[in-house]
Order: structure tokens, then C-alpha cells, then sequence
């Protein structure tokens, strides 16, 4: 992949899910479930840590033995099939981004990941046509029948949703239409972690916009809420795609009202500036996400024999409004790697939304168990 690569914006479409007219779902096929060979979202978690100016470590973390608790994770956007819409096989792109993103939560919970049929890499740079409103209903049609069999055979259980880009845009609706009207369901949420797409909010408050009752996080131990961001390592562009509202006519943005796209640092709910939890996954990613992460990294992307690593370069985040956008401004501590937006500004570090704070993202979720579980 080239450094002028330009994504072109159906990026956004593909991440905000309308609805549409209803059709037919497949059955489902689950990418990661328990008790399920493989399973992308269960692995070692053999952890090389690395300091400066200190040797090398291999830890391994506890998991849990019996979670409570559940995670239903929906992946971003990784098909690279030649379609508008993906097939519900599994390929090795699918994989990847579940052992990239998902996994590591089996240290806190059980985690259910469906297959869906979503808008193609191939769809979002503009070489398979323009995509259809029915076209765009078959991933929400096939997460919905996924989230229906999860709940059907898992009533009574505190589940945490975590999302990511086209993933997050599917479970926002998930949330409005399924969780939000049902008051079981969403005394039953733990969170939601809509990473990597913009959950609008009045300016100043924390309810109201995307979502009508579910608030966002404000604390470590509030449950029932929502973490939700974006990440730069520079000023986002005026036509950056994260950090910002779009309004949408049809959908529940209110006219006349100003919004903002909700920002919470999972290393610093409260506010303010934190050092984040940066755990990456050290097997190397395929295809043309596999190019964009080495424009991200600035050259070979960080690895070591484990499965996991902690890298040496460290990094902080804050919260902060930034030419109209309302992001997690994400800046090196001493001589840290330069990150760089890929595969262009416009999308900030949307590559690494959950693995720049993966550590921090899995403290956050014990602490809103136990808070859960005193509850």
C-alpha cells in the first residue's frame, strides 16, 4: 500500500447503519463462540513487555475460569472479498482482526462474535458499485438474528458490547431499536464499547442524541453506559472521518440541536490526561489493512516471539476539541515511535482505536463488573 493511498468516504456510510427495508437473514455463523474449534477470540496471553533502557519480560496473565460476564463483538470492516457485500465465510481477514481486537477480553469475559455480511473493503474505496439500502441491511439483519440466538440461550447474563468502526455503526443501532426499548436488556448491559465511530451527544451533556436513555461513561465504575472515541496522533483534517456528527436526515439527530461526538479515555474516564495501555497483537495483519498498519507505525509494525506485546514506545491520551472535531488526541512519551494516520490523516489512528488502549479498555470492563456484580 502507498503512502497516497486515498479511502474514499463511503467509510463513513458503511459505519452509520440506517434502517431499511426489511430482508432475509442467514443462519448464523459464528466466528468466535465458547466451546467453539478454532476460536479466534480465545489464545494464549503471553505478554512480552518492553522498557527502555530495561531488558525484556514474558508475562502471562490470570484469565478468567468461569466468566459471569459475556462480550458480543461485532468487527469493523476487514472484508477484502471482490463483492459490495461479504459472503458469511470466514476468512483469514475475519481472524485476524478478532485475535487483534477481541481476544484479549477472554481475559474478562466469554466473547460471541457473529459473521456478518458487511460493506467490503472493495465497496469503501469505490471499485464494486454503489451500495443499495438492501445491500446495507444484510449485515444488521444477520448481527440482529446473531445478538436474538445469543440472548435466547443466555437470558439473565451482564454482557459488555464491543464494536469497532462498520462494527460500532451496526451496534448503535442494535442499541436504539433492541436494547434501549427493552428494559431488561438494558439493565443486563454492563457497557458498550462503540470504538472507532462518532456516538453523537448534545454539546455538554451526556445523554441524549444517538442514544435516548444510555449515557456516556464518566466514571470507572458506572455501568450501563457508553465508551465511545476516536484517535489522532495530529490535528484532525477539516474532512477527517471520526470526531465529528453528521447529520442524517431520518435518523435521531434532532434538527436545530448542536451535537458533538462523544470522547471518553478509557485511561482516564473522569478527564484529563492519562499514560495508555498500549497491548498489540503480534501476528501480522493481511492484505491492505496489513500495508496501512506499516504507514501507521512508520515502517516494520512492533512484534516479538509471544502472542502479545506491551511495546517499548509509550504513549498518553486526552480528550480534546480540535479543528471542529472532538477526539482522543494521542502524543509519544520521550523518544516513542511517531504514529502517523493511515492510510491517510482523514482517518487518524482508526487502526489501532483498540489496541492503543487495549489494556486500559480491559481494566475499565472488570471494574464495571464488580460494580455490576455489587449491584
Amino acid at each position: 500500500m502507498r503512502r497516497g493511498l486515498k479511502f474514499a468516504m463511503p467509510v463513513a456510510m458503511a459505519m452509520s447503519v440506517m434502517a431499511a427495508p426489511a430482508v432475509a437473514h442467514a443462519d448464523t455463523v459464528w466466528l468466535c463462540r465458547p466451546g467453539a474449534s478454532p476460536n479466534p477470540c480465545k489464545s494464549s496471553l503471553k505478554t512480552t513487555v518492553r522498557t527502555e533502557g530495561k531488558a525484556a519480560k514474558v508475562v502471562k496473565p490470570k484469565a478468567v475460569k468461569k466468566p459471569k460476564f459475556d462480550c458480543f463483538y461485532v468487527y469493523p470492516t476487514v472484508s477484502e472479498q471482490p463483492n459490495v457485500v461479504a459472503n458469511l465465510d470466514i476468512d483469514p481477514a475475519e481472524v485476524s482482526i478478532a485475535q487483534q481486537q477481541a481476544a484479549r477480553f477472554s481475559q474478562v469475559c466469554k466473547v460471541y462474535a457473529p459473521i456478518y455480511r458487511q460493506i467490503t473493503l472493495r465497496a469503501i474505496l469505490g471499485g464494486a458499485g454503489q451500495v443499495t439500502p438492501e445491500e446495507r441491511e444484510l449485515g444488521y439483519s444477520d448481527v440482529l438474528a446473531a445478538w436474538q440466538e445469543y440472548r435466547a440461550a443466555n437470558a439473565g447474563r451482564g454482557f459488555i458490547l464491543i464494536g469497532h468502526s462498520q462494527g460500532s455503526g451496526v451496534l448503535k443501532r442494535l442499541i436504539r431499536e433492541q436494547i434501549e426499548p427493552d428494559p431488561v436488556a438494558r439493565q443486563e448491559m454492563v457497557s458498550a464499547l462503540i470504538t472507532g465511530s462518532s456516538v453523537a451527544v448534545p454539546k455538554g451533556k451526556t445523554v441524549g442524541g444517538d442514544f435516548s436513555q444510555i449515557p456516556i461513561c464518566t466514571r470507572p465504575k458506572q455501568t450501563g453506559c457508553i465508551i465511545s472515541y476516536a484517535t489522532f496522533s495530529q490535528t484532525p483534517p477539516e474532512n477527517s472521518l471520526f470526531g465529528r456528527v453528521r447529520f442524517v436526515p431520518g435518523g435521531p439527530l434532532q434538527e436545530g440541536v448542536e451535537y458533538e461526538a462523544a470522547c471518553t479515555n478509557p485511561a482516564a474516564l473522569k478527564g484529563g490526561s492519562a499514560e495508555l495501555d498500549t497491548i498489540l497483537r503480534t501476528t501480522p495483519v493481511p492484505g491492505l489493512l496489513g500495508g496501512a498498519a506499516s504507514i501507521l507505525w512508520g515502517g516494520k509494525v512492533p512484534s516479538a516471539k509471544t502472542d502479545w506485546l506491551k511495546p517499548s514506545s509509550r504513549y498518553k491520551g486526552k480528550c480534546v476539541t480540535s479543528n471542529g472535531a472532538n477526539v482522543l488526541r494521542v502524543k509519544g512519551i520521550g523518544d516513542a515511535r511517531k504514529l502517523t494516520g493511515s492510510p491517510n490523516p482523514t482517518w487518524g489512528l482508526h487502526l489501532v482505536d483498540i489496541n492503543i488502549v487495549l489494556g486500559d479498555l480491559i481494566d475499565v470492563v472488570r471494574s464495571q463488573q464488580k460494580a455490576y456484580s455489587a449491584r
